[in-house]
């Protein structure tokens, strides 16, 4: 473990999507991490893990409901500093291992729970999803092109920008915070709230009117500058010509001559100019045509294009972890790398061997 977080101990009951991805962040970030499972079937030993939730974990399994597993969690979090609570509110607390007894035997413990809606309100204990809380927090409304429904997506959004990445973040600040103070703390990480903070200026924009209906902005498929276009052989470029040189540079290398800029009401006819000139080559053409140049251009690449592109090549963006293609870990660090190690398998740790390697409930700061 190299990474900056490399110290901090977490445990993470095992859920689905943010919670999962949240710890796989703090994983990657060099925490020790200790998944807890229910029980179930063993896994085939001779079969790789390949779930990339669980690369860099180790894995436990624990039955909450019967006798001696609220005990057994608990010796966990006894010597844990991050306890991740996946679940709707309340059901930690049913199992006997909510924020009261956990933080109440460690004091030092950072207790990170992540929902939909959050601990508290009229739907804390409503069932729903992604597509619900990007629809509840503003962000799903401005999304799509002009006169169609909303476009939601896929499940970016809630789940793993305004849920798991913002739960990692909020984990790291409350361990910051604790060098100073010695306690830990309740995180209380929503969806709703964290799709709604990366809308960020746009609240603003659309309340003083210059943001206007979806599809009708500059950055939301109203501005031919703005915009992907279809190429001959059916592939896609971005075109992202926002300032005054770039715009003209764009211009000049598709030989049309420049227009004014911001004149909307000649943006459709402009875009129809625009996707006329884009089909008359193939995608890699016209890349190459604006390479070394400010146009602003960029392949639309598919997620296993990615190890072939000259720049996401040599940064190393995709990864291969038993044979499974996967996001490398972000941000880069000088000193302390983030790294991606292998998955397990669920329930393949012994939990006796995790409290051995944690066999102090003393804590470590990190400076």
């Amino acid at each position: 473990m190299t990474g900056p977080l490399t110290g901090l101990r977490v445990v993470e009951l095992a859920g689905q999507g943010p919670g999962p991805y949240g710890a796989m962040i703090l994983a990657d970030l060099g925490c020790d991490v200790v998944a807890v499972d229910r029980s179930g079937p063993p896994a085939d030993p001779d079969r790789l893990p390949t779930n990339p939730m669980l690369r860099g974990k180790r894995s436990v399994t624990i039955d909450l409901k019967s006798p001696g597993g609220t005990e057994q969690l608990l010796a966990l979090t006894d010597r844990a500093d991050v306890f991740i609570d996946p679940f709707r509110p309340g059901v930690c607390e049913r199992l006997g291992v909510g924020p009261e007894v956990a933080c109440g035997r460690n004091e030092r413990l950072i207790y990170a729970r992540m929902t939909g809606f959050g601990q508290d309100g009229p739907l804390a204990r409503a069932a729903g999803h992604d597509i619900n809380y990007i629809a509840l927090s503003g962000a799903l409304h401005m999304i799509g092109r002009e006169g169609q429904p909303p476009t939601f997506p896929i499940n970016l959004l809630g789940d793993f920008a305004g849920g798991g990445l913002v739960l990692a973040f909020g984990v790291a600040c409350a361990a910051f915070e604790r060098d100073r103070s010695g306690k830990g703390q309740v995180i209380d990480a929503a969806m709703v709230e964290g799709a709604a903070m990366i809308l960020g200026p746009f609240f603003a924009a659309a309340s003083s009117g210059s943001w206007g209906a979806r599809g009708t902005n500059h950055l939301d498929g109203a501005a031919p500058f703005y915009n992907v276009y279809e190429t001959s052989d059916g592939g896609w470029v971005a075109v992202g010509a926002i300032e005054p040189q770039f715009h003209a540079a764009l211009y000049r290398l598709t030989g049309i001559d420049e227009p004014a800029q911001w004149e909307r009401d000649d943006w459709p006819r402009r875009q129809v100019e625009l996707a006329e000139v884009f089909r008359a080559r193939t995608r890699d053409e016209w890349c190459e045509s604006m390479e070394g140049s400010d146009a602003c251009l960029t392949p639309v690449l598919a997620p296993d294009e990615l190890t072939a592109h000259p720049h996401t090549a040599e940064r190393g963006v995709v990864i291969e972890i038993n044979g499974v293609p996967q996001a490398a870990p972000a941000p880069r660090f000088s000193r302390t790398p983030a790294s991606a190690s292998a998955p397990c398998h669920p329930g393949q740790h012994q939990l006796a061997d995790v409290l051995e390697s944690w066999h102090s409930p003393i804590h470590t700061d990190l400076h």
